[in-house]
């Protein structure tokens, strides 16, 4: 099978934008933690982090996750100061649950 070569994250001036990441196969709540554990480690080598976040997308293989899983965990990281959002329910690969993409400002 011939996969694209694809970057884990493009920085244009001061922003990092993340390919869509995906779990480790797993419930809903593990998904999304792993996702979030990878995708600050990629946002650290962009020279982001969690807290410069300014606008994610998350795509959920079934919407009701979103309430029950996903918003609990998502406040739980961001706090009072979360960033922008979309949601969009889509088909995914067999056993991935959520795929979350971010784009964030790089500390100066």
């Amino acid at each position: 099978m011939n996969q694209p070569k694809v970057a884990d994250y493009r920085k244009i001036g001061t922003t990092a934008y993340t390919g869509g990441v995906s779990g480790k196969p797993g419930d809903v709540p593990m998904q999304i933690r792993d996702i979030m554990r990878k995708l600050q480690a990629t946002l650290e080598e962009a020279g982001a982090g969690l807290d410069t976040v300014v606008k994610a997308t998350v795509y959920l293989a079934y919407m009701p996750d979103c309430e029950q899983y996903l918003n609990p965990i998502w406040n739980e990281i961001f706090g009072a100061n979360p960033p922008a959002r979309t949601v969009i329910q889509a088909g995914l690969e067999n056993g991935i649950f959520v795929k979350i993409e971010f784009v964030a400002e790089a500390r100066a």
